[in-house]
């Protein structure tokens, strides 16, 4: 596959009508979605609140030690006092709460506020938020006024620019366009649209999603612990409603300065952003090379609309609230090479067929994109290409397709302490042969695809640890997702609030990735409000979900340690794709010293051939039986074809008793192919 391919998606995620049980209804509503939380809404308090710190929503002591360590403390404003409409809990696609950080949020409309109590001295924010679309498309802006202890005003612009997708894969700004591929099944008629007769309503705007976006503001001066800040709509907004997710609260340091440096400010570049210097950054580096010195980029606002090409170069920044480089989508006179249509903001290393680059570290600095489409051919990533022996810290990453898209071959690169958020695709890949590679502590927030992705396409990654990352609210796909590889770690991460097909943790062998091999290590990661609706096969997945689609999975997988919270469906699925299922399993998978606080079904969903062991599986609120086996579903009298060994200490259930009774074991047939399900009680200390 030639590099052009660069989004998550390019795998392609035409849907496969998996279930074989035919779907009776023609909505969403109609297939279990409304059991797991409708919108309700309330009013919330007029008063002040006292600050509430969470972490993905969560009291912060039932995911110590686990995902990224920030700088910020973050505040939803369902928490917060407040004038305005709670909307949430939902867990239904294609609504707004569902999307929100803990699937609640506040609505305003004009005159309504939500005011946060600051928990710790900070001179900045971040305000998640949405506000509708264009009726044909394309954004609004309103504003939105920040004052502290009612003083000190200031307007945030608010925009709808980079939200708003709909559609199918690989969707369309328009509301008002038709299906992208009346060809495909889809739940909402349970049909091939093109192919059914008499022709299926499908309403419009079909399947809206990505709704929301996030701004920085820097404040101007510190404010202390207990200090006001109010958010509010001013009557006569533009904006029909506004949408508050949460507020992180932050105090900034001062900026780095390098006086020993390339500075690009002497070679041209233009700090007020009004011009082009993207070229006066090439003469910078040039230099540098040169001299053997590092690149600076003082505070201000860069405008770069193309790629920045590095090798063997240390770049700077005064840090990411001070140095931003920042592009418009430009396109191309004719198509590159690679596939693209379009050229944008970011910096790339060579690809590896050129060579590849190494020695290259980027620091303390923002790169903002305008990407609001999805073009997988397009290289319009924050930074790509293939990077070896080099780190990346302290980056912002925002409106580009993905955040850190990596082709390779190529080895050690360090990937530490980064935000990226507001992805149309992956916040960051490692794609075809990445080794010996670290990616830790790492934030990253409403991607439009897989988080933090694996992707060994046709050569393997190996050696890699995903470490001490936070991934919240994916609005497709999964939180971590490992496809292929060799010898690889997904340790001590945060995973929250997954939307739709896919889910928190996952090992998939599809899209024509190598087999995986030696070890794949799951190891102390918390996944929270997870094991999502599957839109395609109208089944609900687990919180981690591990899938034989092109070949059988037989690897040593352990997962030891994991924590999954609130399970919307199952804590745990195997899986496979109906049309493979004699031909493919899943064996072998360790599964050790786990904790599962809620699931909306069972703890084990087992739809293919194989096994699995357990060990020291505690369980509580488990709302269907423990272990739904439908095995390869062709019930034998011999049992089902998935075999579930216990070695001991699998402890606790839920509305059916112990979730792992001997009356289950090794291969009782449980299968009720859509149970339905229990909400369970929020998480609480083990």
């Amino acid at each position: 596959m030639s590099r052009s391919i660069t989004g998550a998606a390019a795998r392609s995620r035409r849907p496969r009508r998996w279930a074989p049980v035919a779907v009776a209804s023609a909505t969403l509503a109609a297939v279990g979605l409304s059991l797991v939380g409708s919108a309700g809404t309330a009013n919330a308090s007029t008063t002040s609140a006292a600050p509430v710190v969470t972490r993905a929503a969560l009291d912060p002591a039932l995911v110590a030690g686990r995902g990224a360590g920030v700088a910020f403390l973050e505040q939803e404003a369902e928490n917060a006092a407040t004038n305005g409409t709670v909307i949430g809990p939902d867990r239904a696609a294609y609504t707004l709460p569902a999307e929100a950080s803990g699937r609640k949020a506040v609505k305003l409309t004009g005159g309504q506020y939500v005011e946060f109590t600051l928990p710790a001295a900070a001179n900045a924010i971040t305000v998640r938020y949405s506000i509708p679309d264009a009726p044909n498309g394309g954004g609004i802006t309103a504003p939105l006024n920040v004052t502290v202890n009612g003083k000190n005003k200031q307007v945030m612009t608010l925009t709808s620019e980079f939200s708003w997708l709909y559609n199918q894969y690989p969707f369309s700004n328009d509301p008002n366009a038709d299906l992208l591929h009346a060809d495909w099944w889809i739940t909402e008629c349970a049909c091939v649209p093109a192919f059914t007769e008499p022709k299926p309503v499908i309403t419009k705007p079909f399947r809206p999603m990505h709704f929301y976006d996030e701004q920085r503001l820097l404040l101007g001066k510190t404010y202390k612990a207990g200090d006001k800040v109010r958010v509010a709509v001013p009557a006569g907004s533009n904006a029909a409603w506004t949408v508050i997710d949460l507020l992180d609260s932050e105090l900034v340091g001062k900026p780095h300065v390098r006086l020993v440096a390339s500075n690009v400010l002497a070679f041209g570049a233009d700090p007020t952003g009004r011009r082009e210097s993207a070229d006066a950054f090439d003469r910078a580096i040039a230099f540098a090379k040169k001299w053997h010195l590092k690149v600076y980029v003082p505070p201000g606002v860069y405008q770069v609309n193309r790629h920045i090409i590095v090798d063997d170069v240390t770049i700077e920044g005064a840090g990411n609230w001070y140095t931003v480089i920042r592009g418009s989508e430009v396109a191309l006179s004719e198509p590159a090479e690679d596939g693209s249509v379009h050229t944008g903001v970011g910096f790339y290393g060579k690809y590896a067929e050129d060579g590849g680059s190494s020695n290259v570290h980027l620091s303390g600095f923002t790169i903002q994109g305008d990407v609001s489409e999805r073009i997988d051919t397009d290289q319009v990533n924050g930074v790509g290409g293939a990077l070896s022996d080099s780190t990346i810290d302290g980056l912002y990453i925002q409106h580009t397709k993905v955040g850190m898209w990596f082709d390779g071959p190529m080895d050690n690169i360090k990937i530490t302490d980064n935000i990226i958020v507001d992805q149309m695709a992956d916040a960051l890949n490692f794609r075809k042969g990445v080794t010996n590679s670290l990616v830790s502590n790492n934030f990253i927030r409403n991607t439009g695809d897989d988080g933090l992705a694996m992707w060994s396409d046709g050569v393997a990654d190996a050696n890699n640890v995903y470490d001490h990352n936070t991934v919240q609210t994916p609005t497709l796909a999964n939180g971590i997702a490992i496809y292929g590889g060799t010898n690889n770690t997904v340790s001590n991460n945060l995973v929250a609030d997954p939307i739709r097909e896919g889910s928190g943790l996952h090992a998939g062998s599809r899209f024509g990735a190598t087999a995986f091999d030696g070890y794949l290590k799951f190891t102390n990661n918390t996944v929270v409000r997870a094991g999502t609706y599957e839109l395609n096969w109208n089944i609900g997945l687990g919180a981690i979900w591990i899938y034989a689609l092109d070949k059988t999975i037989d690897a040593d997988i352990q997962v030891t340690g994991d924590h999954y919270l609130d399970s919307t469906y199952n804590a745990i699925m195997m899986v496979s794709e109906w049309g493979v299922k004699d031909l493919v399993q899943i064996r072998g998978v360790k599964f050790k010293n786990l904790r599962i606080d809620g699931t909306g079904t069972s703890v084990l969903s087992g739809r293919v051939e194989g096994g699995a062991s357990f060990e020291n599986v505690d369980a509580r609120n488990v709302g269907a039986v423990g272990i739904n086996n439908c095995g390869s579903f062709h019930f034998t009298p011999a049992g089902s074809e998935f075999v579930v060994t216990d070695l001991g200490g699998n402890d606790g259930g839920g509305t059916t008793g112990p979730w792992m009774a001997s009356w289950e074991l090794p291969n009782t047939i449980t299968c009720d192919d859509r149970p339905p399900v229990v909400v369970p009680p929020a998480p609480s200390p083990w």
